[in-house]
């Protein structure tokens, strides 16, 4: 499902558009690696499973905003919402 807002997860290096759970994982896994810690590491620090570490980073539809928000303090992130941009969703997909 495609909302009609962006999502915005800021790290040291750039900014990161998501709109699906699939492109939030993917973001979160890069980011993850880049930290170098494993998924059980981010897990413990976050107080998650390795085992929901690993559907969030699969884009897992339904995943709770709370989950999301842990994983996020747990690797020292922001996220910002702001209206959609103009560029078509197809544009974002190509980057993944």
């Amino acid at each position: 499902m495609i909302y009609d807002l962006t999502i915005i997860i800021v790290d040291n290096i750039m900014q990161n558009i998501v709109r699906t759970p699939k492109q939030a994982g993917a973001i979160l896994r890069r980011i993850r690696r880049n930290s170098v810690i494993s998924q059980g590491e981010l897990g413990e620090k976050a107080g998650l499973w390795q085992e929901t570490i690993s559907k969030v980073e699969n884009g897992a539809p339904g995943t709770r905003l709370e989950t999301i928000f842990a994983i996020l303090a747990a690797l020292d992130l922001e996220l910002i919402i702001t209206p959609r941009s103009k560029s078509e969703t197809s544009d974002l997909e190509d980057i993944f």
